[in-house]
């Protein structure tokens, strides 16, 4: 699985692509954010956060495989 990084996440990562470690494995985009929020405690401060499984937005329950492309898109602001 592919995880592409933007804005503060990309900040808080330290890095553009994430991987998870190898025998480490998420079966949905639910689990996905408690894993993120686990390894990473800053993404427990972000308001919202959409991701995005296979360039499609995603809710919780979306599946993820090890084939996934996974981007995690922070909110932002506008003026």
């Amino acid at each position: 699985m592919q995880i592409l990084l933007f804005g503060i996440t990309k900040d808080i990562v330290g890095q553009s692509q994430l991987t998870l470690p190898e025998g480490e494995t998420v079966g949905n985009v639910s689990q996905l954010k408690t894993w993120l929020c686990k390894q990473y405690p800053e993404f427990n401060n972000l308001s919202s956060l959409a991701i995005a499984v296979n360039s499609e937005y995603a809710d919780d329950d979306t599946l993820i495989d090890s084939q996934s492309e996974v981007a995690l898109i922070p909110p932002v602001s506008g003026g």
